[in-house]
């Protein structure tokens, strides 16, 4: 009898034969994201041998996600590492690998990974030359420097950018960290990463905003009101595109915009140029997939228009005719 044929592995699995050896790694810069990514490399088997951290809190953090491993310099992390993270702030990125490959820290065959959105590979260009095989793996998750990202990278979607050699191990290391591979051409990564941070990025600030007035409203909880909705929108959002838009600036509604712009402009005048460019915006969209009618976008975007201008230019009591030429 037949011994029964072994499953075939899943598509986003990759095969033991492309797995990468057991590595032992090194994390540059003990920031949010290197010693999470670190501590899923641990569960996945690697070994996380040193870690390089400057403050306190970044120590703590170290001490938090990855208990027993040594705080060292850099040059020690890559001397100990066959995997190093590079995971310092994006204008920080080309200096340190500069640094690194200049002084000799690079050892050839030695994995160098970045997670830098901003870069693709092309910034590894001096670690490469040393010998350094590098990858650019960018998860595209916010992360909170707590032992609660290990779990959120289940399901994340990586940036990834890669020399052709180096693409299969660049595929199992996500897949391994519990990721899904995104691949990102190098000319491309600037885009993509602004693409993240309109969509994340402005998105806490325009919660945190919209939190506050409603403090200002006198609702006890605005955590609370905005979950459902914001939810639903962000839901929506993803499934339907601009066939989501609903409000005041969708439906053309120009008497309502400028009574929020006048008790934005009263109680949060912080608020109002943000407002503003997002209301045009939104205006733009909801018109050229049909939302809005013409006839009534003009008058909202004479609003826009007219409350635009007087926010460039606010009355000031002292102007009397010839106030402008003062």
């Amino acid at each position: 009898m037949n011994a029964p044929a072994a499953p075939e592995p899943r598509a986003s699995e990759p095969r033991a034969e492309d797995r990468p050896a057991r590595l032992t790694v090194g994390v540059v810069g003990a920031g949010r994201v290197g010693p999470a990514l670190a501590a899923a490399l641990r569960l996945a088997g690697h070994r996380p041998v040193a870690v390089s951290a400057v403050s306190d809190t970044s120590r703590r953090r170290a001490a938090e996600l990855l208990p027993d491993v040594p705080v060292v310099e850099p040059a020690r992390v890559l001397a100990l590492a066959d995997l190093v993270l590079l995971t310092v702030p994006d204008d920080a990125l080309p200096g340190l690998v500069e640094g690194l490959a200049d002084t000799g820290a690079v050892r050839p065959g030695q994995l160098l990974v970045h997670t830098s959105g901003r870069y693709g590979t092309r910034v590894l260009d001096p670690a490469r030359r040393a010998g350094a095989l590098p990858l650019a793996l960018h998860p595209a998750m916010t992360f909170t420097g707590t032992a609660v990202d290990v779990q959120r990278l289940a399901g994340c979607s990586f940036g990834v950018t890669a020399p052709e050699e180096l693409r299969l191990a660049a595929e199992a290391l996500v897949i391994e960290m519990g990721g899904e591979p995104e691949w990102i051409a190098e000319e491309a990564r600037p885009l993509y990463h602004a693409a993240l941070a309109l969509g994340a990025n402005h998105l806490v600030t325009l919660v945190a905003q919209s939190m506050e007035l409603l403090h200002k409203a006198g609702v006890a909880a605005p955590d609370r009101m905005l979950g459902p909705l914001l939810g639903a929108a962000l839901d929506n959002a993803l499934r339907s595109g601009d066939a989501a838009l609903t409000g005041p600036v969708a439906r053309g509604d120009a008497g309502t915009v400028a009574a929020h712009v006048a008790e934005l402009r009263k109680h949060a005048p912080g608020t109002v140029a943000g407002y503003l460019a997002m209301a045009r915006t939104t205006a733009d969209r909801a018109l050229a997939h049909g939302l809005l009618k013409p006839e009534l976008a003009e008058d909202l975007l004479g609003v826009l228009a007219e409350r635009s201008s007087t926010a460039a230019h606010p009355a000031d009591p002292a102007d009397g005719p010839q106030g402008e030429d003062r």
